[in-house]
């Protein structure tokens, strides 16, 4: 079984702000353009799940216009991970303090005081085994932190405890790579 991952395109929200499950949309001509490269690549029929927050939900869109015969349908578990009072805020804001607990318990810290990477893991978790279990290709229109849960999962890391363990490059925005699983 094939599982793409696809990043949504370049989200419309200044560099360096902690944006999470904030939904803000994204760049229209990427999603554009990132939607005419998947339709060119997915097989037909292929399921398609996506996050519902607006810029992944843009680029299903505008896929399912060059895809008709696409199922798509979003499921919240896609969501990328929630930062709590941190969402909104520059990065270089936030207390050191704060960052610095996230890196010695970076599993379970609750950043901003909401999810934590363990949190995001496991509700991933609970789709990957669902998407697994049907045995089908499928894809999964996402953001970067679901991503790197994803490919954690590929490698049968369910719990994450070290900041050293999380996958350190991310897929480029508007971007999809697959796993076989």
């Amino acid at each position: 079984m094939k599982l793409w991952l696809v990043r949504h395109a370049q989200p419309l929200i200044a560099p360096g702000i902690c944006y999470g499950a904030t939904d803000v949309p994204a760049d229209a001509t990427a999603t554009q353009q990132a939607a005419q490269a998947l339709a060119l690549a997915l097989a037909p029929g292929i399921r398609v799940i996506s996050s519902p927050l607006q810029r992944c939900e843009q680029l299903v869109q505008t896929l399912r216009d060059l895809r008709p015969d696409l199922a798509c349908r979003a499921d919240v578990r896609l969501k990328e991970m929630d930062f709590g009072c941190w969402e909104g805020q520059r990065w270089d804001d936030i207390a050191l303090h704060e960052l610095d607990q996230w890196t010695v318990n970076f599993g379970h810290w609750r950043c901003g005081g909401a999810e934590s990477v363990q949190d995001l893991t496991a509700r991933v978790g609970h789709l990957w085994d669902e998407t697994c279990a049907a045995g089908e290709d499928a894809v999964w229109i996402t953001h970067a932190g679901v991503i790197r849960s994803a490919i954690l999962l590929s490698q049968g890391v369910r719990e994450v405890t070290r900041a050293d363990q999380w996958p350190s490059r991310p897929i480029a925005f508007g971007q999809a790579t697959a796993l076989l699983v």
